[in-house]
């Protein structure tokens, strides 16, 4: 081998130990990234964020609530089970009992927020039946028909509109557009019922 090949095979063997090292770093850092600037990832490990989790699906920053929290999610479980549609996969809720905890995660004006099928964060005003189930609807929306289709295609007027008529929510009037959505999804429902509710979801 020549001088000049010995060399290019070094000056190879170099790069690609730089590149090596460049991607591992950017595998440690991408995780420590994520977790400070998008903050609802933090519902993978809610514990990391100053909440306890006694039961591994039901977090609070309040234990003393535990119990409360956790008759409000299997109530919602159950109830959104017997009419709404089996839940595959319980998700994690995590109940914040104060502001700051639930800005922890990302969230502020909200009463509380599904992130993807990973996770379900409720804000102190959220501590009642019907937000729980209508963010229980949410993540069985995201198991049946699917993250990205529930994100990018399904039509709002469904997915808000079903989580707040099928969650018994007992306002009478939302604020807009949300109370548009529901009169929508209710007239909808109507016509469809609750056996083909799902076969016809996945077709809008």
């Amino acid at each position: 081998m020549s001088r000049s090949s010995r060399h290019a095979d070094r000056d190879r063997r170099i790069v690609g130990c730089v590149l090596k090292r460049i991607l591992s770093l950017a595998c440690l850092a991408l995780p420590v990234a994520a977790w400070a600037f998008y903050k609802p990832v933090r519902v993978l490990a809610p514990w990391l964020n100053g909440v306890s989790c006694p039961s591994g699906n039901i977090c609070t920053d309040a234990p003393s609530r535990y119990r409360e929290a956790s008759r409000l999610y299997e109530e919602a479980i159950l109830y959104v089970d017997s009419t709404v549609g089996e839940i595959k996969h319980r998700p994690r809720v995590i109940f914040c009992a104060t502001d700051a905890c639930y800005r922890s995660f990302g969230f502020r004006r909200s009463a509380a927020n599904t992130v993807a099928t990973f996770g379900i964060v409720v804000s102190p005003r959220a501590w009642m039946p019907h937000f729980v189930r209508h963010e229980m609807i949410h993540h069985l929306q995201k198991e049946r028909l699917g993250l990205l289709k529930s994100w990018l295609v399904t039509p709002q007027w469904f997915t808000e509109g079903m989580a707040y008529a099928l969650s018994n929510d007992p306002r009478p009037t939302l604020a807009e557009p949300w109370q548009g959505y529901r009169s929508r999804f209710e007239a909808w429902y109507r016509l469809i019922g609750k056996e083909r509710l799902w076969d016809e979801a996945s077709g809008l």
